[in-house]
C-alpha cells in the first residue's frame, strides 16, 4: 500500500465520505497527519495520523481500508 495520502474524495469504511484537504505534521511529534473534513452533518474539520487513515480494519470476519479514495482532485 501506497503511503501517498492524495487530495479528494474518501469512503469511510462506515460509509460516510469526507474531503482530504492536505496533510500536515504535528507541531511536536512531527507525526504525518491528513487534515480532512466531513462531507455530511456540520461539515466539521478533523485531523487523523496518516498511520491510521491507511491501515485495515477488520469487522465482522471482513477487513476494510479505512478510508477508500473515490475521487482524486484534479
Amino acid at each position: 500500500m501506497s503511503d501517498v495520502i492524495r487530495t479528494g474524495k474518501y469512503r469511510h469504511f462506515k460509509g460516510n465520505e469526507y474531503q482530504v484537504i492536505g496533510t500536515a505534521r504535528h507541531s511536536e511529534t512531527m507525526e504525518l497527519m491528513v487534515v480532512y473534513r466531513a462531507l455530511y452533518g456540520d461539515y466539521g474539520l478533523w485531523v487523523r495520523p496518516a498511520s491510521m487513515w491507511n491501515e485495515t480494519v477488520t469487522r465482522d470476519g471482513k477487513t476494510f481500508q479505512r478510508f477508500t479514495l473515490i475521487e482524486e482532485d484534479s
